[in-house]
């Protein structure tokens, strides 16, 4: 069974490590488990059972009423939750219950939780509110080897399959003067992130030119010389060499010095390698995105 120490229980759950002894001491609620060194280490039902007070907290309930509870007796409050939630109470509740579904690879729970998420928010807001904010805590602890390379997988995989749906129900974008070209550079294999800038930029009209996964660069070229994309859109998600990122970039910055090549993905990776070119731009976030998008002209 995976286990997790304290600071890695707070970036799955967002409760203060602080809180949780606090916790521990004053109402039982868990119970850690000790390394050889006395360390507190937390197995994955009790992870579970933090999520699930996490988010009761957020609609008033007390801990001390919660700590009271039994595992499934938690586990029923959260299911018979009242669907009068304000917004970003609900938000925060569905991304708590996708980690959790993700932990137990349980797909018919994370399908409930798809439906229920589109359903209140609509497709494109759940994207952008819901799945996204859970694939980048997903990428958190997937890089600190937190969540197991597999349940990262169950998990990207669900939502690349609604994602291609979602592409496939949108109607055809007209000509336009704007034209997006994206792909991942070679040897980078983590789809959905940019499965979602399609969708999202088909979303706001855009005309877009999908390659998927690890395209050799020269092919670009041909691609960019034949088409003449406005944008490049690339991630780099695994650790390179940075001369090998710069190198890449000056190329793909060279082919058209009109191209404006928008990079997304580690931004930690890329911050630290950017080689200073005019016609690169970083992306931090679907916020960024979104933001460009709304700027240029058509």
């Amino acid at each position: 069974m995976e286990s997790y120490q304290i600071k890695q229980l707070e970036r799955m759950t967002g409760i203060k490590a602080h809180t949780i002894r606090i916790w521990e001491k004053r109402y039982g609620l868990i119970t850690p488990h000790r390394t050889s060194t006395n360390r507190r280490s937390y197995d994955e039902r009790q992870v579970r059972k933090l999520l699930n007070v996490n988010t009761l907290l957020a609609l008033g309930h007390k801990i001390s009423k919660l700590a009271a509870l039994t595992e499934d007796e938690l586990n029923q409050v959260v299911q018979n939750l009242d669907v009068n939630l304000s917004t970003d109470t609900a938000i925060s509740g569905y991304i708590d219950d996708l980690l959790r579904s993700m932990l137990d690879f349980n797909e018919p729970a994370f399908e409930k939780i798809y439906a229920a998420a589109t359903t209140r928010l609509g497709l494109y807001e759940a994207m952008i509110h819901v799945f996204y904010p859970f694939l980048v805590k997903v990428g958190v602890l997937w890089n600190v080897n937190k969540v197991a390379p597999i349940q990262e997988h169950f998990a990207s995989n669900i939502i690349k399959r609604k994602l291609m749906a979602a592409i496939d129900g949108l109607v055809p974008a007209a000509k336009t003067t704007k034209k997006f070209l994206l792909f991942l550079p070679p040897d980078e294999w983590h789809e959905t992130g940019l499965l979602l800038a399609d969708y999202i930029i088909r979303s706001h009209g855009y005309e877009t030119i999908y390659l998927g996964q690890s395209v050799p660069l020269d092919g670009i070229h041909k691609v960019m010389v034949s088409l003449r994309p406005s944008h490049l859109l690339l991630f780099y998600i695994n650790s390179k060499p940075k001369e090998e990122i710069a190198q890449q970039l000056k190329s793909l910055s060279g082919i058209d010095s009109s191209t404006t090549v928008l990079v997304a993905g580690n931004i930690d990776l890329f911050s630290e390698n950017k080689p200073g070119l005019k016609n690169v731009v970083q992306l931090d976030g679907v916020g960024s995105l979104t933001n460009l998008l709304k700027e240029i002209k058509k």
